[in-house]
């Protein structure tokens, strides 16, 4: 993860559109028609094309669009989490959709739950929008069951965290890539799965912690960068109802931390990179909880680099906050540069400013334009692709300016 030196590098945060023969292989995988090595077929080609496509765009740090993670469909906000699904032992499949299934749960104070999706303050303020099928809040997704836990939670995906890493790896030598990562679930979000085994929330965090940090030093130890996928930092603040105290739910959020590093443990920085998101449906999110409450406890999680919302309509002021809060020496951020929640492509030369104001409050080695959140079952693929291209032409031209 090496830092700028004679101009500024580009990545996205993980997850591409999908091609329609993946889709149909994701879908009769997910029916049981075909098993794991015939789907790793179509993964196989999928893999080459998309890391060919991000090459030929110009994007430096690429990865494998998050392809091995199943997916619903060709909208899905939750493949990055559902995933995990297939590769954990100790579930027990339900027909439950928590973005569809309420579940009435209130926290009291100093007691944090989280709720189901229907329940969540930003859907509460903006029922109306949230429950209108045209309004494009939540566009055309397909149901997905999530399962519970019942019993010992185990690593399961061994196979399928090997092929991802093949995948990428092999896509990255046919072109020309020097820089690659995978992506992979924090605790704290794989914790987010219904429990009816652990006794506590400590207990459940730390078997995530456990079982997710066999995926991670997979990665490692092939040379690959891992990016921790861990929206639960900042997207459980609108998960709890009613609004808890910043207090009560940072310390709610540093046992999720704690796990993280714990789970993280001698594996080396300068490969791992963190994501923090505030969920990425195209919701109104007035209820984010703002970067100033939680970019201290962020900094505390052993990584190299930190990715971040940055351009969306409810964070793109925040670069300000780096004024106040110094990027510890040797770390990297990966601000968005480009949103995944509009349609509107941005031009190059916002993209650039966007560079230039965050090279200007942690300096401009330290600055690898990415994007808000994973573009694929978000953006139509012809969007994607454009707002990729939009993030490169940008970076080449704050780079003339900073270098």
């Amino acid at each position: 993860m090496p830092h700028n030196t004679d101009r500024i590098q580009t990545t996205h945060v993980g997850s591409l559109p999908r091609t329609p023969e993946l889709l149909e292989a994701n879908n009769r995988f997910q029916a049981g028609e075909i098993d794991l090595p015939q789907l790793g077929e179509a993964l196989d080609e999928g893999v080459k094309e998309i890391v060919r496509t991000q090459r030929e765009i110009g994007i430096d740090i690429v990865n494998d669009g998050e392809y091995g993670h199943t997916t619903s469909g060709a909208v899905d906000y939750g493949a990055w989490w559902n995933y995990s699904f297939h590769r954990l032992g100790g579930l027990t499949p339900t027909d439950e959709d928590r973005w569809n299934d309420a579940e009435k749960h209130r926290s009291s104070p100093g007691h944090i739950v989280l709720t189901s999706f229907p329940d969540r303050r930003d859907r509460e303020r903006f029922r109306d929008a949230y429950e209108d099928p045209t309004a494009g809040v939540l566009a055309h997704r397909n149901t997905v069951s999530q399962p519970k836990i019942t019993g010992p939670l185990t690593y399961t995906g061994q196979e399928a965290v090997a092929g991802d890493i093949r995948r990428v790896k092999d896509a990255m030598a046919l072109n020309g890539a020097t820089q690659g990562f995978v992506a992979a679930l924090s605790p704290g979000s794989c914790a987010r799965v219904k429990n009816e085994y652990y006794a506590t929330d400590e207990e459940l965090v730390y078997a995530c912690a456990d079982v997710m940090r066999e995926e991670y030093k997979a990665i490692v130890d092939e040379g690959l960068t891992v990016q921790i996928d861990d929206p639960s930092i900042a997207e459980s603040w609108d998960q709890i109802n009613p609004e808890p105290t910043v207090e009560d739910y940072l310390d709610f959020t540093r046992l999720r931390v704690e796990a993280l590093n714990y789970a993280l443990r001698d594996l080396p920085q300068e490969q791992i990179r963190f994501h923090l998101c505030w969920g990425s449906w195209h919701g109104p999110h007035t209820t984010d909880l703002e970067l100033k409450y939680l970019v201290d406890l962020m900094l505390t999680i052993n990584a190299q680099g930190y990715s971040f919302e940055a351009s969306s309509p409810r964070h793109g002021h925040e670069w300000k906050v780096w004024e106040e809060h110094k990027l510890p020496e040797g770390k990297v951020v990966y601000p968005g540069m480009v949103s995944h929640s509009t349609n509107g492509v941005e031009h190059p030369e916002l993209v650039a400013q966007r560079i230039e104001q965050y090279a200007s409050v942690v300096g401009r080695e330290n600055v690898i334009a990415s994007t808000d959140c994973g573009l694929g079952g978000r953006l139509h693929p012809q969007i994607a692709l454009a707002k990729l291209g939009s993030l490169v032409e940008g970076a080449r031209i704050a780079s003339q300016r900073l270098f």
